[in-house]
Formats: C-alpha cells, structure tokens, sequence
C-alpha cells in the first residue's frame, strides 16, 4: 500500500512524506559489489545529472528549487525522479519540468546513470534506496534521519566507494549559511573563550492528525520519535559547533499521543571539552520554537528560529568587560547566506567536483545518530551511555528501542530488517 503523502510543502524537512520503493529490497554488505567496479564518473566540464527519489512534498517544497537553482547557473541538469505512484511521478517531473518519471528505481539507475540521487523518502527506505544508488556508482544526498539505526548507518557506509567517492551525505541544512559558519570559526578559534554551557531546544507542536498518518509514531518506518524526526536537526548543529560528545543522561516519555515512540523527551550532555549541555526534544509545545544557546566565558551566542535560519536569527551577547573591537568582530556575521538546502547542496557538489568525502557524510553524519540512539538507550535503561559504546551485539545498535518493555512494539517481526 502507497503511504499518504498528506504533507503540505511547507513543512520542514522532518517530515519527509512521500514513499518510493525499489526492487532492490535486501541489502547486505557481504553482497556488495568492489568499490573499485562502481566509482564515480568524472565531473570536470559537465553539468552534473541529478535523479529525484520520492515526489512528495520535501522534493518538491525544498530539493526540487535547490536544484532548479544551481541548473540555471549551469551546474546540474535533473533527469528523472521515480515515486511508487506513476501519477504523482508524472505530476512532479511535468510540473518541475523533469524529463523522466520513473517507478522502478532499478530502471532509473541504469537507464539515467545519474551522478547525484536525492532520497525523499521515509527513513525505513532510506537504506535500500541509497544502497542501490551507491552500487550504481551515484552520489547520494538523503532526507535525515539518514536511516533507522546505526547498524543500518554502518552497512550503508560500507558501500561507498574508495577514495574520490561515490559517498553518501545527509540532509543537515542547519549546518549551512552565514552564520553557522561563523559561530563555528569562534568556538573552534575560542575567540569567545571557551564553551561553558549549552541548550539544545526543539519544542514543536503536532497533533493527533499528524499521527493518523500510518508510517508515523512507529520504530519500524518512523526510526524513532521527536528526538529523531525532529530534534535531530538541532542537535546536529550543536554537535557540528561544540564538536565530539562524551556521555548522555536521558529520560523520555509518551505523555499525550498514542504512537509507539516517545512524544517528549530530556537529556544531560557532556561533552569531550568538558561543556555541559541540556536537550528537550518535544511535540507537544504550541509555543513552537528551535533554539540552540552557547554560552561561553566571554560571551553567549544564542539561535532561535524554527525551520531555518539567517544571520538575524543569531545574538551574541559579550561579558561587560569585553573589548569593543571583539564584540564588533564576533557581531559581524558578513553578508546573509540563510541555511538552506541549497546552501548545502552547493557545498555537496563542489565536493563532488573535487572527489572529496562531503560534510554531514561517513563518521561526521554519524554523529547526530549515535548520541539520539545513546539518549534513548539512556532513557529505555535509566543508564548513563558514554560515545562509542553502542555497537553490533547491543540491541539499541538495531533498533532505536533496543526492546525495552514498554517501548518496543509487542512483536519484533516488523523490526526484522529487510
């Protein structure tokens, strides 16, 4: 059965609604093909062929014009996009004026040879999807959460190509723009001092029609809750500027929805540098809000947007004895480039041009996975979970609810990988 693809285009990211399926439906790291025999084409002097995965409103909403964007700058040219349904497939490729509606992902790969998939699909597709992107020798930018586990995460890293790729790269647009470039460089620089103190907020609001959609609220086709569907984004971003955490302590909850995943949950982060930092991930706060707050010995730096993000969004408030011309540099944030998908998208194709490992790719885009799977191992087991620690052998390395009475669904056979 084809999932609704309820979703307006307004919706952030998180909420990835339209499905796609492939014929390639078991995916295994002993069945890979060498690397060597599915290496990226050469980019020089060409536009890069980019084929869309999923027709809902993400693709269209936000990968679609991103694309659209760097074609009319003579950078890519989209050759197709494939959905499970072939109206909406003919529908999304007349409307965004691309030249190929697909149904069958195996078709398009072979017959498109794409240089870059865009996934836009449920995460519990993820895997497979990007798998068989990667064996056909495409890059591949996928919809966060990348996929439903770390395990699913490692096998999927396994089929990347050697150096100069084919690599997969998630989805993590807060990442990008003006000024999360800049906080970046003052932490890294301390120009502020060192980081202190941090909050991590993601507190929005769905109800209980959001959750009437089938493949939501469940680990199976969801992965998790509000701390991956949701949160992930932000807490993405505080790993990218605070870097390498070292132990969570979580609590999680199921206070209002009737889904199999939390609504809510807490955590207590330490991090390597010694920083300190609190997480709330909810779905239950009316007063919608994304906030990250920073504060560090010479000055707080604090985000407080929703789905995105410019350098008006930033705030940086100096101790009083902070030299003038300090302040004046850590304020400037340069010229307005707003976080985007095609801020990202950019710096995924001038990777792409130099065979280099993309950001938000390989280890660096499994961070934000392991702390979320960390934070609910944390929560399920009233435990302090420390990086690094969860790996094949732990259940939580399969399954985000690591089958914790009273979390995992009453059977397992649906969490049984394909």
């Amino acid at each position: 059965m084809r999932t609704p693809r309820d979703a307006t285009a307004s919706e952030p990211s998180s909420e990835t609604t339209s499905t796609t399926t492939s014929k390639t439906t078991s995916v295994t790291t002993s069945e890979r093909t060498p690397h060597e025999s599915r290496s990226a084409a050469p980019l020089d002097g060409r536009r890069i062929k980019v084929a869309i995965i999923g027709t809902g409103a993400i693709a269209g909403g936000s990968h679609l014009p991103a694309f659209a964007a760097l074609a009319a700058e003579g950078e890519v040219e989209i050759v197709a996009a494939v959905d499970i349904d072939a109206e909406a497939a003919k529908r999304f490729c007349a409307e965004g004026g691309v030249p190929h509606a697909y149904t069958d992902l195996d078709r398009m790969l072979a017959e498109q040879r794409p240089d870059l998939v865009s996934v836009c699909t449920p995460p519990t597709l993820h895997r497979a999807q990007t798998v068989a992107a990667l064996r056909a020798g495409a890059w591949v930018w996928c919809e966060k959460p990348p996929v439903p586990s770390l395990a699913d995460f490692d096998a999927v890293e396994a089929e990347e190509g050697l150096a100069g790729g084919p690599y997969a790269s998630i989805v993590f647009q807060h990442r990008f723009g003006s000024g999360a470039r800049h906080v970046r460089r003052l932490i890294a620089e301390e120009a502020m001092g060192r980081p202190l103190v941090a909050h991590c907020q993601t507190t929005w609001y769905r109800n209980a029609a959001y959750y009437a959609v089938p493949w939501r609220g469940k680990w199976h086709t969801e992965g998790g809750g509000p701390a991956m569907g949701h949160g992930i984004h932000q807490m993405d971003l505080l790993l990218d500027l605070l870097g390498p955490w070292a132990e969570v302590r979580a609590m999680a909850g199921r206070l209002v929805h009737d889904v199999q995943t939390e609504d809510v949950s807490t955590a207590l982060v330490r991090f390597e540098s010694g920083a300190l930092a609190t997480v709330v991930n909810s779905v239950l706060s009316p007063d919608e809000v994304s906030r990250i707050r920073i504060d560090c010995e010479r000055a707080t730096v604090e985000l407080t947007h929703l789905y995105g993000h410019t350098n008006d969004n930033w705030r940086v408030t100096p101790t009083p004895d902070a030299p003038a011309e300090d302040v004046a540099a850590w304020q400037d944030f340069g010229a307005n480039v707003p976080s985007s998908h095609l801020a990202q998208l950019r710096d995924l194709v001038a990777s792409m041009r130099a065979g280099e490992r993309p950001r938000s790719s390989g280890a660096d885009g499994r961070t934000s996975l392991e702390l979320i799977t960390a934070l609910y191992k944390s929560a399920f087991t009233d435990t302090t979970v420390r990086a690094g620690e969860i790996g094949p052998g732990d259940p939580y390395y399969t399954a985000l609810h690591g089958g914790a009475p009273g979390w995992a669904p009453a059977t397992h056979q649906e969490e049984v990988p394909a």
